[in-house]
């Protein structure tokens, strides 16, 4: 890329945003886009999640002789004394990425997009979530001087392109958990009508219905597991899955492939399909049936069914051993930053840092007394309240908006809900 040749522009109006619909289609084409950077999902996250929240559209887009070579759709927001900037995206777990023509030089343009952003935001944190090792712009998020590793994990991708035969490549995955490929479909068929399939454009009422158990699926799977998700209890999140689905216009960007026995749900899988990969984005099943991992049942037809279209799976962030075993061990580290831009921004970061660590000693101590109790027999019961009385009177800075702002943006080593 030649800079002296390259025109950058600040996208912020939503009708402006729109109008890029063409010429963003046909760059996610010809860069093997993935889900997530499709126009038509940016433009759902936009319109669902972004805007009813009061967020400002912030799109950074590059040309050369006129011709788009780069998109990356962020926004920024205000909460309390700072201004925000992170991807436009659902909030849940999907990848930071930077949508380039690969037919120019990547990095380059990374690092120009970076200073453009970078120049004119207007913001004072940075946030960028599970951004993948060995990338452009996880290079140049880690060499910030005042970057913060908010969470490190591991994404898996099996690599499928290259696979002709589901047999053939099933022969190179052994076992997982004691059972090849199709044994637990062929065993849990023997208590009933088993059916595994995706939904088609036919199914067109079923989708909402099907989304609305998979969520309430994957609730009580958090309830069990005491992991974080609040987006699944979004409404938005919700009609993002449905509108994915099942869109008013245009083709749909994701599939829904599902399980039932005898006609009741067992389990249900939601990919979002990407030029040449899919993506899994949520999973649940019925835990009275888990002794037939009915889940282990769909996520395979969801293997089977990216290996016939010619696309590799992206699994997602987590290090469930599934994960592992039908990416045949491809995995990649991430990395999520929150990067403070100038002084105030390190403010925030300090800020937050102090409440998570007060927070942190608090419910440490608490417990120690609570081992005293039951030890001595001893009452602590005034001493507390007190603790509690303090901590709510050093302000609702540090005890409500900071707590606010910590289920936003999570820091450090906060459980996290697997997809």
């Amino acid at each position: 890329m030649s800079p002296s040749r390259s025109q950058f522009e600040i996208v912020t109006d939503p009708d402006a945003f729109r109008a890029l619909q063409s010429e963003w289609d046909a760059l996610w084409s010809r860069a093997n886009g993935r889900y997530h950077q499709a126009f038509a999902v940016c433009w759902l996250c936009w319109c669902i999640s972004a805007k009813p929240r009061g967020r400002q559209l912030y799109c950074i887009v590059c040309r050369e002789q006129g011709k788009l070579v780069m998109v990356w759709p962020l926004v920024t927001y205000r909460f309390l004394f700072w201004t925000l900037l992170r991807p436009l995206s659902p909030d849940t777990a999907d990848h930071t990425s930077i949508l380039v023509d690969e037919q120019i030089g990547n990095a380059a343009i990374i690092e120009e997009t970076w200073r453009a952003v970078m120049r004119s935001c207007g913001a004072h944190v940075c946030d960028l979530p599970y951004v993948s090792e060995g990338s452009r712009l996880y290079d140049i998020a880690e060499k910030q001087p005042h970057a913060v590793v908010a969470e490190r994990t591991v994404a898996a991708m099996a690599k499928l392109r290259g696979e002709a035969d589901w047999q053939a490549f099933c022969t190179t995955l052994g076992a997982l958990s004691g059972r090849k490929p199709g044994a637990r479909e062929r065993r849990l068929s023997k208590e009933g009508k088993l059916v595994v399939r995706m939904l088609s454009p036919e199914d067109t009422g079923d989708y909402a219905a099907w989304v609305d158990w998979l969520l309430a699926r994957k609730r009580e799977w958090i309830d069990r597991t005491g992991k974080r998700g609040d987006w699944l209890h979004s409404l938005a999140y919700r009609d993002f899955l449905v509108d994915m689905l099942d869109p008013p216009a245009g083709d749909a960007m994701a599939r829904l492939f599902v399980v039932t026995l005898d006609g009741v749900p067992l389990a249900a899988s939601v990919v979002g399909i990407g030029e040449s990969c899919v993506t899994g984005l949520i999973a649940a099943f019925d835990e009275r049936y888990s002794k037939f991992s009915p889940i282990s049942i769909v996520i395979e037809h969801c293997v089977k069914w990216a290996l016939e279209q010619g696309k590799d799976l992206d699994f997602g962030v987590g290090s469930e051993s599934f994960k592992a075993y039908w990416s045949r061990d491809n995995i990649t580290r991430t990395c999520s930053f929150r990067i403070a831009i100038n002084r105030w921004g390190l403010v925030a970061i300090h800020t937050q840092e102090t409440a998570r660590s007060m927070r942190s000693r608090t419910t440490q101590w608490h417990a120690s007394l609570r081992q005293i109790k039951a030890q001595t027999g001893l009452r602590f019961e005034p001493l507390a309240q007190s603790s509690s009385v303090l901590l709510s009177r050093l302000g609702g800075l540090t005890k409500i908006h900071l707590k606010q702002w910590h289920r936003e943006a999570p820091l450090h080593d906060q459980r996290r809900v697997e997809r």
